[in-house]
């Protein structure tokens, strides 16, 4: 009866986000972001400390939020189960990260590059203005890799580990990484502690992604071994993980030079198949995200169920 809730709201939620996508308006992490920039403009200071106490009071004031709900609705199965369900459809983003992508890929198809560089910055911050059309789909095969990761299979790691509180605390955390965790002047050290519980978070995620891709594949050999391969490459120790198991899964090769504005990147090349991406791609890109993402919540809801079934039958 303890597990019941959590496999019933978990998969409510995962389809409501299959069904829906993210509400236009409204969405409980763009409100998070909007609180926590305010508390970024009361408390920046250009020290790592500083950014640390910033870093622990958002994600902190999630986390704690979400137990006292938890607690509150134990006794009522009906009631656990509806909070799991909200609580797993606002922190999952599988949809609008594919949809996003296939409206790229049908700009692309058509012909229309305008369209898919004036769309580019929906789903990643690289500069659009001189990509062609294999860099754009490039750019969003790697896309839909890395927030596969982030947006659907990590949330899913820590709702399985820690039930509501892990789905939200980790989506707090992941908000702030792209809030303050790159490295411009202003969040060098600010953002280093949002950055690095960012990697952190992300570390059981990133892999499980890879390992889901390879029993996802058409060709497990093949993914498996680009992956072991190709996935320490990336700068991101949690990046490169999806990517290169994308890369073997779908037979492209991706990294390489990548333009951020005014900031270049030269990434190690992922992968060992065709050199151009193509609109094609991301559809077979999309698709290979939502298998890693129904493996991912059929996996993660086992784990919870098993883990609070042994405790419930442990003697005290």
């Amino acid at each position: 009866m303890r597990a019941a809730p959590y496999l019933v709201g978990a998969v409510a939620g995962y389809l409501a986000d299959a069904r829906l996508g993210d509400p236009r308006r409204g969405h409980p992490v763009a409100l998070f972001g909007t609180a926590a920039g305010r508390l970024e403009r009361r408390l920046w200071r250009d020290r790592r400390a500083v950014g640390a106490v910033y870093t622990g009071l958002a994600v902190g004031a999630v986390a704690g939020g979400a137990a006292l709900a938890a607690r509150a609705v134990r006794r009522s199965p009906l009631a656990a189960a509806a909070l799991t369900a909200g609580a797993t459809f606002t922190v999952l983003g599988g949809t609008s990260l594919t949809r996003e992508a296939r409206v790229i890929g049908d700009s692309l198809a058509a012909g229309d590059l305008t369209a898919a560089r004036e769309r580019l910055p929906h789903l990643c911050g690289r500069d659009p203005s001189g990509l062609d059309e294999q860099q754009i789909a490039r750019a969003v095969v790697e896309s839909v890799a890395e927030n596969t990761a982030d947006a659907v299979v990590n949330a899913l790691v820590w709702g399985g580990i820690a039930g509501v509180p892990g789905l939200l605390a980790f989506r707090a955390v992941n908000t702030l990484d792209a809030m303050v965790g790159h490295k411009s002047e202003r969040y060098r050290r600010f953002g280093w502690a949002s950055a690095r519980l960012d990697d952190v978070a992300g570390w059981p995620g990133a892999r499980l992604t890879a390992l889901l891709a390879v029993a996802a594949s058409d060709s497990p050999a093949r993914t498996w071994r680009v992956w072991r391969r190709d996935g320490s490459a990336h700068p991101s120790p949690n990046a490169g993980q999806a990517e290169a198991a994308f890369a073997g899964a779908l037979g492209v090769r991706l990294g390489g030079t990548l333009r951020y504005g005014d900031r270049v990147e030269h990434r190690p090349v992922l992968g060992a198949g065709h050199p151009p991406v193509t609109a094609r791609d991301i559809d077979r890109a999309c698709r290979l995200s939502r298998r890693v993402s129904t493996l991912a919540l059929a996996v993660t809801t086992t784990a919870r169920l098993t883990a609070l079934t042994l405790r419930t039958r442990r003697p005290r």
